[in-house]
């Protein structure tokens, strides 16, 4: 059985890391015979210079509809960044997720033995982190309604909501349970209950789910004292789950625990699911995913060779995982990247001073090479 990619290259350092990732993901497909087909389409800045009007063109809508995955890039950049523009790049990255019900964001935090002296923190504090962050990822202050800038009686003044139902918070809560239940049985939920209305809305249903899923290990912390524990103490921490706003800046915080953003991937899962039978002859569920690095565009970098493309290739590892129903592919290919990493190649984010970076293309090749 064939699997359709949809590929969004985007902008700055996008189309580099996802070049990289499309061959990884050839590499593998030559020795899993997968099937894969991929095909391409432009948003963000690049859809906003072809366009003149829309972020987001429908062929790049159509393209993911039909797709069983998606594969993204990096949207934005100073180019686009007026304050008052109509259209903005990551207009497109929003649309996305919300016409395509993308609304569980996955952003595995795991450390890494050869490069614990990447980060900022202390060895020990960092030795065994394995954090698996789910962030609602459809609503939301990003997506609430009013949110506009106008002129009021004291000048200008700018207006954002936030705004929950309870089955938003219900689907992400179960998907968080289900995903800690195979792993290490410990569920973190994250809010501001003491202050925001929709963080209460959010706990007492977080409660109500906790208590239908007794055989998995629960906990509440405000935001606030999250962001302090996951620096003082993150191997505590199993499955977080977390509203929208709070996962976009908590995950950036915990992307450095590894030492760098180049290295981690993201899956935004949604509500189209089917059944996949493999290779080996397991028939398994599957879900339409989008799949991309938590980094942004690093226009300075752009087109000089200098991206780390491995948070891009373990992103196509989640797919694998995730929609494609091929979970050996997927641990061949994270298993590729450990032992680059541990035989010391290293990009310019992560080298020591004096030492030669490796570029975009090399790392890539060399997990290629690295593949059982």
């Amino acid at each position: 059985m064939s699997a359709r990619i949809a590929v969004f290259p985007g902008d700055g350092i996008g189309p580099e890391v996802t070049a990289e990732a499309i061959e990884c993901l050839r590499a593998v497909d030559r020795r899993f015979d997968l099937g894969l087909e991929f095909e391409s389409a432009i948003i963000g800045g690049h859809a906003i210079d072809e366009t003149g009007t829309t972020a987001l063109p429908d062929a790049a809508l159509r393209l993911a509809e039909k797709a069983d995955a998606a594969l993204l890039g990096a949207v934005g950049g100073p180019k686009w960044d007026d304050p008052k523009a109509a259209v903005r790049p990551e207009q497109a990255l929003l649309g996305l997720r919300k016409h395509l019900e993308l609304f569980a964001n996955l952003r595995p935090v795991k450390t890494i033995e050869a490069l614990l002296g990447a980060s900022t923190l202390k060895p020990e504090v960092l030795r065994g982190v394995d954090v698996l962050v789910i962030r609602e990822l459809t609503g939301g202050i990003y997506f609430g309604k009013p949110s506009e800038r106008r002129n009021g009686a004291h000048g200008r003044e700018a207006v954002d909501t936030m705004y929950y139902t309870e089955p938003e918070v219900r689907r992400v809560v179960e998907a968080a349970f289900s995903l800690a239940r195979q792993r290490r049985r410990k569920v973190t939920s994250v809010d501001k209950a003491n202050v925001l209305s929709t963080s209460r809305l959010w706990r007492e249903v977080a409660n109500e789910v906790a208590a239908e899923n007794r055989d998995v290990a629960y906990e509440d912390l405000l935001v606030d004292a999250m962001a302090m524990h996951l620096i003082r103490r993150p191997r505590d921490f199993d499955v977080v789950v977390t509203e929208n706003m709070f996962g976009d800046i908590l995950t950036d915080e915990a992307a450095m625990l590894p030492g760098s953003m180049g290295l981690l991937p993201s899956a935004s899962l949604g509500t189209r699911r089917a059944r996949r039978r493999g290779k080996d002859g397991v028939e398994r569920e599957v879900v339409f995913g989008l799949y991309e690095p938590i980094h942004g565009s690093a226009p300075d970098i752009a087109g000089k060779g200098l991206a780390n493309p491995l948070a891009a290739i373990l992103s196509s590892a989640m797919m694998l995982r995730f929609s494609l129903g091929a979970p050996a592919a997927a641990d061949a290919l994270e298993r590729a990247v450990d032992a680059v990493l541990a035989r010391g190649l290293r990009t310019a984010d992560l080298v020591a001073p004096g030492e030669k970076a490796a570029s975009t293309r090399e790392m890539g090749e060399a997990v290629r090479k690295a593949l059982p």
